[in-house]
């Protein structure tokens, strides 16, 4: 095993896909000449050339659109948004054609794109820029959604989105790209859908995905000093959802806490409440418990943004409420 950063992890991940597959390519805002925003495709420029390590104009709609028109004619293009906030700018190429062109063609056109880039808050960048946006995507048929919390899923997981022959959302964090993990050294590959058990537990489940997981480790580590058990599931993709691992994971531990970093109106939260509330009432020792952000737009102000964010004591509080403490 080698310890690679979050961003070492992505642009291993593209290079490696490039190397075996020459209709692959990257695309979007500073990935070239300046390798990347967040230093994501560093070097990839000198080992590709310009034609397949591209910078775009700052026109998401546009560039989007480029993409999807040369998916259909046969190429596998990786579109990088400088932030998925800028990815609203070309919303209607990603739903309207990527999402629904195979459906719509009767299967005769396969869109093998990942747009892939930042969600969620990165710290005081404002209301328009801190926003998370993987229950949007999720909602829509035809794309897959995905939001890795590690180096190593993160590699494994982009690797498989490549291969895809769907769009694939790929989402990532400013404030991840730094994170250092154990990846292995030869190929691998993690499958999509499939959620992975960080933390085995016995009293409570909590279920989260992305940077915000980090709160529930912190937080686990303060429960189990006080004698209680928390089973960590990191769901890796949003959709397709494992709901098995969650359903097996409250059979076992019977309360259940969901973690995430979105406004809760018809977030992921609601449908994993609803799936477990359908397919595992009886099993339920508790009302399940989720935590999301402040139902406002991010504010800058770093007091209220500490306010406005989930925390570890956050996690603490819904165990101990799920758990009658």
């Amino acid at each position: 095993m080698k310890v690679l950063q979050f961003r070492e992890a992505i642009a291993e991940a593209m290079s490696e896909e490039m190397r075996r597959d020459e209709s692959v390519y990257l695309m979007g805002e500073e990935v070239a000449e300046y390798n990347g925003a967040y230093k994501a495709s560093k070097g990839m420029l000198d080992e590709f050339g310009e034609k397949r390590v591209i910078d775009t104009p700052i026109a998401e709609l546009g560039f989007s659109g480029i993409a999807v028109g040369s998916a259909m004619g046969g190429a596998r293009p990786i579109v990088e948004f400088m932030t998925f906030n800028f990815s609203l700018v070309g919303i209607d190429q990603i739903i309207n054609n990527a999402a629904k062109m195979r459906q719509m063609s009767g299967g005769q056109f396969n869109i093998p794109i990942v747009f892939r880039g930042p969600t969620g808050s990165a710290g005081q960048l404002g209301a328009t820029h801190s926003q998370s946006f993987e229950n949007w995507y999720a909602n829509t048929p035809g794309l897959k959604v995905i939001v890795p919390s590690n180096p190593y899923d993160a590699k494994g997981l982009l690797k498989a989105a490549i291969r895809d022959d769907d769009p694939v959302i790929f989402m990532e964090s400013e404030q991840m790209y730094g994170d250092k993990g154990e990846v292995p050294e030869g190929e691998y590959i993690l499958p999509i859908g499939v959620a992975d058990i960080k933390r085995e537990g016995t009293d409570v489940t909590v279920v989260s995905f992305g940077k915000i997981i980090k709160e529930a480790y912190k937080a686990a580590e303060e429960l189990e000093k006080e004698g209680i058990s928390v089973e960590i599931i990191d769901l890796r993709t949003i959709r397709p959802m494992d709901h098995e691992a969650i359903l097996n994971s409250v059979k076992k531990t019977n309360r259940l806490v969901i973690l995430e970093e979105a406004w809760p109106f018809a977030s992921v939260s609601s449908e994993i409440t609803y799936q477990v509330q359908e397919n595992a009432f009886d099993f339920l020792d508790a009302p399940i418990q989720r935590i999301t952000t402040a139902d406002t737009p991010a504010p800058f102000s770093p007091v209220l943004l500490e306010e406005w964010m989930p925390n570890k004591q956050d996690v603490i509080n819904a165990v101990k409420k799920v758990m009658y403490l």
